[in-house]
């Protein structure tokens, strides 16, 4: 059996097994000549194209594009889909029914129309979208059409080489343990491609569009809280980018809804296009990604700019400062202003709101818990990954009012017909927000870094940032599972020459007090997640991240009270404390 194989490298006995079927099997003849290419010319590309199969974490199934197990192709996105099937079948017994979206990706439209044709195939009555869609639409779209399940095939900001599988459940939300688990395991019973289905059954495919966009577009507009009727706040000047993806095919008509005409779209990134020849990485957290809306801004004295990535769930944000100057806010900040403006509004006295709660994930801001503590109202906090806001929503559903959710990584929701991450609707009422506090104030020009420095003198400065190792291939796994090892059986009791008081371990679900030598138990699902608090209130938190190839260090410090007058310096010690605190994590 191909015995040229064994000449050029070794790899494990497993991983040449499913070299050796893909070889040998029913693939097409495309698919074995470049297996044979990366034999003679990178062998180690190979073994990492074949060491494992993709799974599912937490933003569901996303790799590389190529030929192999752990990459996507037509047949694990086969597979994939003959598994989810297979779970409706069992468990969807009569009129089973799925939806389908998918981005701008390379190979989005053709895994899209793949799934169709396996899920019809399988008797399921299948709704796709005619073109590029958002992915919070197809969580609207899941209970709008009375879906049991979605598919949104995208890979969110990762790089163009990435593509992924989403899949949703009958509440519009990502799945969670155990049903994530429960169709994985269907997946892996897929083990030879003749075990699917692939032929189209025409009837049962239909294609929608914009019907369902009218009907979503009704509801992104009922979530305005006080659009403002002046002039001066119609015209704010707002540039909008979708980085080449699905944005442009919502979000400048929900904010013209909103009332905004004085859009700038950046042109050269309004053409969906999944090589995103404009940025190196399409992701709004990233400064480059900005930065043709940055200077289009700069160039039309813009207020406002939105950005959203290629699946529109996450937006990234820039405003004009006092200084005149175009200033990114994190997705700490804009998810800081985004909960004080709506629960200002919502829970205005008069309103008469049950039982409201927000969300918050771990690694977020703890101001928010804080801004939600001086309403009296529940701040509900989860494990990251917006799917898990989501499961709250629909836990609490019935008996309580959600209102708002975010995470630190710029993803937002407001109200709950959708049930994952929002960018059309977050870009409405970002817009919003700055035209409301730009009429409202006294002198009609109150700014948003000015009320963000309110709501640090009220609560107090909070400060947080991220640190990514990226750790590719399988040798970068092993890595990372040894560097957690290594944290949880070695933590530390201190960091940057401060006493760690506390340790979470969400894994074992358990938490240790060292200043009371006591240990209990954590009331959140079981995840490979460690945070450390520390003596001066500051925190660290470290966890893989479930959708790349990386480990994860979230930092958190803050100043009780700060003075105006003193906020600008207090902000440049709180960063470099940061950076102190990054240096040391390193050297543990």
């Amino acid at each position: 059996m191909h015995s040229l194989f064994s000449k050029f490298f070794s790899m494990e006995d497993k991983t040449s097994l499913r070299v050796e079927k893909w070889l040998s099997g029913e693939y097409d003849q495309e698919t074995k000549d470049e297996i044979k290419r990366l034999q003679k010319e990178d062998p180690k590309a190979l073994e990492d194209a074949f060491y494992c199969d993709l799974e599912f974490g937490t933003g569901g199934m996303r790799g590389i594009i190529g030929v192999g197990t752990n990459r996507m192709n037509k047949y694990t996105v086969g597979a994939a889909a003959q598994g989810i099937a297979n779970f409706m079948k069992a468990t969807v017994p009569e009129n089973p029914r799925i939806v389908i979206s998918y981005d701008s990706r390379i190979m989005s439209r053709e895994f899209a129309q793949i799934s169709a044709d396996i899920f019809s195939s399988n008797g399921i009555q299948t709704f796709l979208f005619d073109d590029i869609r958002p992915t919070p639409e197809l969580s609207f779209a899941v209970r709008e059409l009375k879906c049991q399940a979605g598919v949104m095939i995208t890979a969110s900001h990762n790089p163009k080489e990435y593509n992924g599988y989403k899949v949703y459940g009958d509440d519009g939300g990502q799945l969670v343990p155990p049903y994530d688990k429960m169709v994985l395991e269907e997946v892996k019973k897929v083990t030879d491609i003749k075990m699917i289905s692939w032929r189209r059954k025409a009837s049962l495919v239909k294609v929608i569009g914009k019907k369902i966009d009218d009907v979503y577009l009704k509801n992104v507009r009922s979530l305005s809280l006080h659009i403002p009727k002046s002039e001066k706040g119609k015209n704010l000047k707002i540039v909008y980018t979708p980085l080449h993806g699905t944005g442009i095919a919502l979000v400048p008509q929900a904010l013209k809804m909103y009332g905004f005409n004085n859009v700038t779209i950046v042109e050269p990134q309004a053409i969906p296009d999944g090589t995103f020849p404009t940025v190196v990485y399409p992701n709004p957290e990233e400064h480059e990604a900005l930065k043709m809306a940055l200077e289009c801004a700069d160039k039309i004295q813009a207020d406002l700019v939105l950005a959203t990535d290629p699946d529109a769930d996450r937006v990234g944000i820039a405003v004009r400062n006092s200084a005149g100057e175009m200033q990114l806010l994190n997705g700490n900040q804009t998810a800081t202003l985004l909960f004080n403006y709506v629960l200002e509004n919502r829970l205005k006295p008069g309103n008469d709101v049950k039982n409201p709660f927000v969300v918050k994930t771990i690694v977020t801001t703890d101001l928010l818990r804080d801004i939600a503590l001086n309403y009296n109202i529940e701040c509900c906090e989860v494990l990251t990954g917006f799917k898990y806001i989501a499961e709250t929503i629909r836990q609490y559903e019935g008996s309580k009012t959600y209102l708002v959710g975010g995470e630190e990584s710029y993803g937002y929701l407001v109200g709950d017909f959708v049930r994952d991450k929002d960018a059309v609707s977050a870009c409405c009422l970002i817009a919003e927000m700055a035209a409301c506090y730009r009429v409202t104030h006294r002198d009609g020009h109150r700014l948003l870094t000015e009320v963000l420095d309110d709501i640090y003198c009220d609560f107090g400065l909070y400060q947080e940032g991220l640190l990514s190792l990226s750790k590719k291939g399988k040798d970068g796994l092993k890595e990372i599972q040894d560097m957690m090892s290594r944290f949880r059986s070695c933590p530390p009791k201190e960091i940057a020459g401060i006493p760690v008081v506390k340790m979470n371990d969400v894994l074992f679900q358990k938490y240790y007090d060292y200043r009371y030598e006591t240990n209990g138990i954590l009331n959140l699902p079981s995840s490979n997640v460690l945070q450390f608090f520390l003596k001066d209130g500051s925190k660290v938190t470290v966890r893989p991240s479930g959708t790349e190839p990386k480990i994860k260090f979230y930092f958190s410090v803050m100043c009780p009270s700060p003075k105006r007058a003193t906020i600008a310096e207090e902000k440049l010690k709180l960063a470099e404390k940061i950076e102190v605190l990054k240096k040391a994590i390193l050297s543990l």
